[in-house]
C-alpha cells in the first residue's frame, strides 16, 4: 500500500501515539525485507522496532510489531498496516511478523556477522560467503564437512558451528512455543540447555519444572504457561506451586519462616483462589515434607525443609563442637601473650589480651567489633600461637574479595568458603561434608556476617568433630544477602563464646573513615569539617537532581583529577536501591556512558550493553565457573567470532557464553547489600530521601566502611539524618538463636 492511498476519512489518535489511516479496514498488507537495525526488542514482551530494507523502497522502513527473535540481517515477512505515527512518521504496524533465514548475500553476511553462531564472527563469516556464496546455510544443513575446507575452519570450529547451528534451530523452536503461549523467551537457551530437545515435553508434562529449575524465571512466568496449556486455575498441583513460590518470596527478605496468616494470604492473593484450597496445599505440603511447621515468637510459622533441617543440624554440630577438647591443647594464656608480643613486636591493650584468652579457651567463639578495633590483631596473634603447635589451619570467607584481604592481612592462604568446601557442579554437592569432613584442626571464618543459614549448615556439617572454629565479623553491619542472622543470633543466643571489640586504636582514630563510621553506628551525624587532608567528604545538596550531577561530576572528574584513582578500577558507586535516578541501574547506565562510551566491539543481551574495560559483577552463584554473587570483574573482550565475553576476575580470566550475559550485571554502580565482604579504594555514596524505605543505620555503617582510603557521601542532610535515626533491629523470623539457648529443641537432619 503506498503512502498515497492512506486514507484521509477517518483518523484515529491513540493512546500509544499512533494514527491509524488504514485505506481498507477489511485487509491487511504485507511487507518483506531485510533487517538492517533493530532499533528496539523487548525480550520479555516481543515488541520490536525494525528497520528494515526492502524493494521498492529508497530509504529504510521503520516496521513496529512482536518478534520471538530477531537480528540484523535475517528476512522478515510481514502481515499488517501503514499507520501515521504522530511523531516518527509514517510506519508499518505488523499484526505478525515472522523471521526467516535471508536469502541475499548481504542479508547472510549481517546475520552470520552478528555473533548468534558460535564460532562465526565477521571474519569467518566473509570467509564463508566466499566459498559458498548464497548455498552456506545449505552448507551447514546438508554438508558441513565442507566447512573445513575453508581457510582457518578447522575440525574443533567446524563442529563447534554444526552444534551452535542445531542449538540455534531448537532454542528457536522452543521460543516459538513460548511465545505462542504467551510466556517470555528471554530463558530459552537455558531452557534448552537445562531440557535439551525434550523441552518442550517437559513444559506440557510440568510447567512449574520452570520455577525450580531456571535461573531468572519465577512461578509467575511457569503459571502463565502452565495455564495456557489447560491446567486448571484451581488445581492442587497449582496451588501447591503457588504456596511453595509465596513461601520463597516471604523469605527473599532474609527470612527462614513466615507465619502462617501471611503464607495463606500471599498465596491467595497470588493465585486467585478459594482459602480451602490454599489451606489443602499447606496440608499436603506438610504431609509431604516440604514444609515444615513450627513456632516462633509465640506464632504459627512454617519453614522450608531446607532452612528448618539447616537451622536444627547447626544447633547439633555447634553443640557438638562446644563440647571437645581444644585442638591445641591446654595453653598457659599469661606465657603465650607476652610470647606473641615479642614475636610480632606489637603491645596488646587488656581488651586485646582478654580477647586473645577467650578465643583460646574455647572450641567455638566470636570475634566481633567495628573497623579499627583489631580484630585482624588478635586473629594473628592467636594465629602465631596455635601454629607453633604445628596445627593444619584453614581460612575462608564468605566471598572471593574477603578472602583475598584475609590473606593480605594474615600472609596465610585463604578460600571462599564454597572453595574450602569444594562444589562439585557434576552432582551439585559439596565435597567436603560430614561424610568426608575437612582436613584441617582450625577454621576461622573471617566476614561471617555474611554468612547464611544454608552455606553456615554446609561449612559445619564438613569441620571434623576435633577442630576449632573462630568466626570473625562485624555484626553491626548488615546482615546476609540469603536468608538466617547468623551472627547475631549465634552472639544473642549467649550459648557462644564471644569478644566485643569497641576500643578504637591510636592509628586507626586518624582516618575519618573509620571515627566517621563508629559516629554513625552510634547514632550521631558524620564530622563533615573542611580539611584537605582527611578521607572522608559529606557534600550535602538540597535535591536529587543536584546530587545526581554532583556524584557524575565527583566520579568522572574530580577524584581522578585531585588524586589520581581511576574511575572504574578505583571508585565505587554505593547506592541503596536499584531502581531510580540515583539507583544502581540509572547511574551504571550513565557511567558507562560518561566513563567507557566507545569502547568496541559491543554486546547487548538482557537488557545490558557489555564492552572491554566495562566493570560488571556476577548476580547469582555459578558453581562450574567458581564465580558467586557479588564477585566483581572486569572485561577484557568481547569476542563476536566466538560469541563470548571473557571477564577477569581477581586473579582469573573467565568465559561467558552470549546467552550466558543474564548473569552479570554493569557494576560501576552496586548496591550496598551486594558490597558486602568488600574493600574499595574510593567509596561514592548517594543518599536522597527518596530512599526512604531502605534507609537504616546498619546500610549506611556497610557503606562507608567498604572504603579503604577515600569516602564520600552526596546527599540530602536529612536523609542522612534519617539513615542514622533509624536504628531498626532486624525482624527476620528465624529460631537459630532460641534452638541455642535449648528452648523448645526441635528435630534433626
Amino acid at each position: 500500500m503506498s503512502t498515497q492511498a492512506l486514507s484521509q476519512q477517518s483518523t484515529i489518535l491513540k493512546d500509544d501515539g499512533y494514527i491509524y489511516e488504514p485505506m481498507m479496514t477489511t485487509m491487511d498488507d504485507t511487507l518483506h525485507g531485510i533487517v538492517e537495525r533493530v532499533t528496539f526488542h523487548s525480550e520479555e514482551t516481543g515488541f520490536c522496532v525494525l528497520r528494515i530494507k526492502t524493494k521498492g523502497h529508497r530509504d529504510l522502513i521503520t516496521v513496529v510489531g512482536n518478534a520471538v527473535a530477531v537480528n540484523p540481517g535475517e528476512s522478515v515477512d510481514c502481515t499488517g498496516q501503514w499507520i501515521q505515527h504522530k511523531k516518527h512518521g509514517l510506519q508499518f504496524k505488523a499484526e505478525r511478523l515472522a523471521s526467516v533465514p535471508p536469502a541475499t548475500l548481504e542479508g547472510i553476511t549481517r546475520y552470520l556477522s552478528s555473533g548468534m553462531i558460535k564460532g562465526i564472527g565477521p571474519h569467518f563469516a566473509k570467509k564463508l560467503i566466499e566459498a559458498f556464496g548464497e548455498e552456506v546455510f545449505d552448507v551447514i544443513d546438508d554438508s558441513p564437512q565442507r566447512l573445513s575446507l575453508v581457510e582457518g575452519i578447522g575440525a574443533k570450529r567446524t563442529e563447534q558451528i554444526i552444534a551452535a547451528w542445531a542449538e540455534q534451530k531448537s532454542v528457536r523452536r522452543i521460543m516459538v512455543f513460548l511465545h505462542e503461549h504467551g510466556v517470555s523467551t528471554t530463558r530459552a537457551v537455558r531452557i534448552y540447555k537445562a531440557y535439551g530437545d525434550l523441552a518442550i515435553d517437559r513444559l506440557r508434562e510440568n510447567p512449574y519444572c520452570l520455577a525450580q529449575d531456571i535461573h531468572g524465571i519465577g512461578f509467575k512466568m511457569a503459571d502463565q504457561l502452565a495455564l495456557r496449556l489447560g491446567l486448571p486455575r484451581d488445581s492442587l498441583q497449582r496451588a501447591k506451586a503457588g504456596v511453595r513460590y509465596a513461601l520463597q518470596e516471604l523469605c527473599s527478605s532474609g527470612h527462614c519462616a513466615a507465619e502462617v496468616e501471611a503464607l495463606v494470604k500471599a498465596s491467595i492473593e497470588l493465585l486467585d483462589v478459594p482459602e480451602a484450597l490454599v489451606e489443602a496445599a499447606i496440608e499436603s505440603e506438610i504431609t509431604e515434607k516440604r514444609l515444615i511447621p513450627d513456632i516462633i515468637r509465640g506464632k504459627n510459622c512454617l519453614f522450608t525443609a531446607g532452612f528448618y533441617y539447616a537451622e536444627t543440624a547447626s544447633v547439633e554440630r555447634l553443640t557438638a563442637l562446644l563440647e571437645g577438647e581444644l585442638p591445641w591443647g591446654q595453653l598457659e594464656v599469661q606465657k603465650a601473650v607476652p610470647w606473641v608480643e615479642q614475636k610480632t613486636g606489637l603491645k596488646l591493650s587488656d581488651s586485646q589480651k582478654q580477647a586473645i584468652e577467650n578465643v583460646l579457651s574455647h572450641k567455638v567463639s566470636i570475634i566481633t567489633g567495628g573497623p579499627g578495633v583489631g580484630k585482624t590483631t588478635i586473629v594473628n596473634s592467636v594465629l602465631h600461637i596455635i601454629r607453633a603447635k604445628s596445627l593444619r589451619i584453614a581460612l575462608c570467607a564468605p566471598t572471593g574479595r574477603a578472602a583475598k584481604r584475609l590473606y593480605e592481612a594474615t600472609g596465610i592462604q585463604a578460600k571462599t568458603v564454597h572453595r574450602l568446601l569444594q562444589f562439585n557442579p557434576a552432582n551439585y554437592q559439596f565435597v567436603y561434608d560430614d561424610k568426608q569432613p575437612l582436613p584441617f584442626d582450625v577454621i576461622i571464618v573471617d566476614e561471617s556476617s555474611m554468612m547464611d543459614i544454608l552455606l553456615f549448615n554446609q561449612l559445619l556439617k564438613a569441620i571434623p568433630g576435633r577442630a576449632a572454629l573462630i568466626l570473625v565479623g562485624d555484626v553491626d553491619q548488615l546482615p546476609s544477602v540469603g536468608s538466617g542472622l547468623v551472627l547475631a543470633d549465634l552472639i544473642q543466643s549467649g550459648v557462644i563464646p564471644t569478644v566485643r571489640l569497641t576500643e578504637i586504636f591510636r592509628q586507626a582514630a586518624a582516618s575519618r573513615i573509620i571515627t566517621n563510621a563508629h559516629r554513625i553506628n552510634q547514632g550521631f551525624m558524620p564530622l563533615d569539617t573542611p580539611d584537605n587532608e582527611t578521607d572522608f567528604y559529606a557534600l550535602y545538596r538540597d535535591e536529587p537532581e543536584q546530587v545526581y550531577d554532583t556524584l557524575m561530576e565527583v566520579v568522572t572528574h574530580r577524584i581522578p583529577k585531585r588524586w589520581g584513582f581511576d574511575p572504574v578500577r578505583d571508585i565505587q558507586v554505593l547506592t541503596p536501591m536499584n531502581r531510580g535516578s540515583l539507583g544502581n541501574t540509572a547511574l551504571n547506565i550513565a557511567l558507562q556512558s560518561a566513563i567507557n562510551a566507545h569502547a568496541q566491539p559491543t554486546v547487548s543481551r538482557y537488557g545490558w550493553t557489555f564492552a572491554p574495560g566495562d566493570k560488571v559483577i556476577q548476580t547469582v552463584n555459578n558453581y562450574d565457573k567458581e564465580i558467586f554473587n557479588g564477585d566483581i570483574g572486569f572485561i577484557q573482550k568481547v569476542d563476536l567470532e566466538e560469541s563470548s565475553v571473557h571477564i577477569h576476575f581477581d586473579t582469573r580470566t573467565v568465559h561467558y557464553s552470549f546467552d550466558e550475559l543474564d548473569e552479570i550485571r554493569l557494576a560501576y554502580a552496586v548496591t550496598i547489600h551486594k558490597s558486602q565482604g568488600s574493600e574499595f579504594p574510593v567509596i561514592v555514596i548517594p543518599l536522597v530521601a527518596q530512599h526512604y524505605m531502605l534507609l537504616a543505620r546498619n546500610l549506611l555503617y556497610t557503606g562507608v566502611t567498604r572504603g579503604k582510603k577515600l569516602v564520600v557521601l552526596i546527599g540530602q542532610k536529612k536523609a542522612v539524618y534519617m539513615a542514622i535515626k533509624n536504628n531498626r533491629e532486624s525482624d527476620r523470623l528465624t529460631k537459630l538463636s532460641e534452638r541455642l539457648r535449648g528452648i523448645s529443641p526441635q528435630g534433626s537432619s
